[in-house]
Parts: C-alpha cells; structure tokens; sequence
C-alpha cells in the first residue's frame, strides 16, 4: 500500500486560478501555480508503503490525544519549529491554535463516536505544521502528519479556518491505516468521499448540530469575500459550492448520470466523490439525528472491517455499505433501507 499526497484544494482549482492574468490577481495567479507545481510533483512520486492496522484490532479503550504543532515560518521544511504541545497554552497565533484545536477535535470524534485510538488506530501522535510556504494556497497529508498555507489573501484564507478541512485531512490517515484505497478513479474518489464524510461529521460533533441544522459544506470560510461561493464542496447539493468568474463553476457531479470521465486529478478523484458524498448526505437526512451516529458507524465500519479492497469501485462500496448496515442495525431496519435507497438515488447499482 503507498501514501498518496492528498490535498484539499483539487487541482482542477488550482489550475483555473493559475491561468487569471487579472492584475488584481496577480499574486493569487502566482500562488496558485507554485501550489499546483506542488501537487504535481508529489503525485508524481508515491510514498513508501505504511502498515494498516489488521481489521478487527482496536484497542479496550483508546488512548488520551497526544498533539504538536510546528511553525514553518514561510519554509517549506517539515516539521519546522515546535510552538505548541499537548496540554500547553494557547499561542495567540490563530493558525497554531486552530490548528492545535482542530486536531484535538478529530481525535475526540474517532474515540467517542468510534472507539478509534487516533488515526492509525494505535494512538498515532497527531502533528500539523502551519504556515507552510509563502502565501501557500493548500493543506494537505502527507502520510505522517498535516501541513497548512496561509493562503494567499485575495482567493483563500488561511486553511486552519475550517475544522472541516482540518477533519478531512486527517481522515486520509484514516484510511491509509485501513483501507489503504488507492488515489486513483473511483477508489480515489471513494478516497476523497471518506475524507469529505469524516471531515463534516468532525465539524457537526465539535458544534453539536443534527443533519438539519449542519450545512454539510466542506471548506466553508476559506474563500475571501471576493469569491462568489460558500465552501469548496457541498455535500447535500454537489455542484452548487461555488460559481465565481475566477475559480468558474463547481463541477462536482451529484449522481452517476453526471459521471465526469478523465485522466486528469488522478482520474477525477476530488470531481467524482460528490457522487457517494450526496450518498452520504441522502442517508443521514433519511434517518434524522446525528450524522456521526448510525450513519457515521455505517461509513466507519465499511471503511475498517477490511471488506474493501484497495482498488474499490463506487458499486463495490455501495455494496459494503448496505452490508454493513444489515450487520450492524439489521437487514430489515430504517438504517439498512436509507442505505440501499440513498445509492439507488445517485444512481450507483447495488
């Protein structure tokens, strides 16, 4: 199994901002095309092979979060300076302490929603690193520990912003640990749902709030005002994120009718996860109450039981899901229904 390099911001985005020749984006332009040189690069060359956790092996009781955050200082070397470490105080450098805050919060969903000792299942230390580059215009894992840019300051705030995109990171240790899904077509997209799913659910327990009142948004604060849009995805509404003259319109597709077939993005990996995003979304808003309950026990179950293999399809999952909810909630419960119903609405054969 190898580490892809997984970042928030997909380079079809990048791409798009890399292209303005506006001189009120000039900067953003430029940030944009270091940043997308950057993925580029690291998508090119995979990281070496990381031991899962065997399914079925979780400890009695997971472990106290153990946390470090280091600043870069506009470098671009890992780790750089430690400024914060478990249990110390606040720095009043708000990308420390979001990011500090942010960590904390995704190990606390994994232990009492799931009984997970952080994301390798085995108390991995959790480490972030801010202020990466100059006006660096992304967040990303790099199969050890998170990396974040301030952004660039026209398009993009700096990316501690969201817990939703600290959550979604960190969630691809997640499934490096287990699943091991490849970064590539559907199973890269599968990648980035399992991301986007975990990354909402994290941002919905820290505010308590039910499948009503969350906005199911991934990225939400990170645009300026001068951006005609709301967050980088949507997961009720794929699509619908954002329609903005710099960055064009949101091309996630919401069911298998819209399915976009390319080469680019690792075969469309953060395009396509819209599909079993929605699917996602579709069951949580069937059953009601809190997403990170019997939704968020089917997702994580189907994710570590070791049912799924490293090159899953979308149908392959789906398939995974509805299993996992009869064995865990029975086959003739709401739960394994909302299941079956939700992939039969984005069009996903199960």
């Amino acid at each position: 199994m190898h580490v892809p390099f997984c970042s928030i911001i997909p380079p079809y985005m990048l791409r798009r901002l890399a292209q303005q020749d506006a001189p009120e984006f000039s900067s953003a332009a430029s940030a944009a095309r270091k940043a997308l040189g950057h993925v580029e690069s690291f998508q090119a060359a995979r990281s070496q092979a990381v031991p899962a956790l065997p399914p079925g092996l979780r400890p009695e009781k997971p472990g106290p979060v153990n946390r470090a955050v280091y600043d870069a200082g506009g470098d671009e070397t890992l780790p750089g300076r430690p400024v914060r470490e478990e249990g110390g105080p606040a720095t009043g450098d708000a990308a420390t302490d979001e990011a500090y805050d942010g960590l904390g919060n995704t190990h606390r969903l994994y232990a009492d929603a799931f009984g997970r000792d952080s994301v390798d299942g085995r108390g991995l230390k959790l480490d972030a690193t801010v202020h990466f580059g100059k006006l660096y215009d992304n967040a990303f894992w790099n199969g050890s520990q998170m990396v974040f840019g301030d952004g660039d300051g026209d398009v993009f705030e700096r990316f501690t912003k969201s817990v939703s995109v600290i959550g979604h990171e960190l969630a691809h240790g997640v499934t490096q640990y287990s699943a091991g899904l490849v970064y590539r077509n559907q199973a890269g997209a599968l990648n980035e749902s399992m991301s986007d799913v975990f990354g909402a659910l994290v941002e919905q327990y820290v505010k308590n709030q039910t499948t009503a009142q969350a906005s199911w948004l991934i990225g939400e604060g990170l645009f300026t005002s001068k951006v005609q849009g709301r967050a980088l995805r949507s997961m009720k509404a794929p699509g619908t994120a954002y329609d903005d003259d710099v960055l064009g319109k949101d091309p996630q597709p919401d069911s298998m009718d819209s399915y976009v077939r390319t080469s680019a993005d690792n075969g469309g990996v953060h395009i396509n996860s819209g599909i079993p995003n929605r699917a996602f979304y579709l069951v949580a808003e069937a059953l009601g109450g809190c997403a990170w309950e019997a939704p968020g026990r089917i997702w994580y179950e189907t994710l570590t039981n070791g049912s799924l293999p490293p090159a899953a399809t979308f149908t392959v999952f789906a398939r995974a899901t509805v299993r996992a909810a009869a064995d865990l909630f029975g086959a003739e419960s709401p739960e394994h229904d909302a299941v079956g119903a939700a992939w039969e609405t984005v069009k996903v054969k199960v």
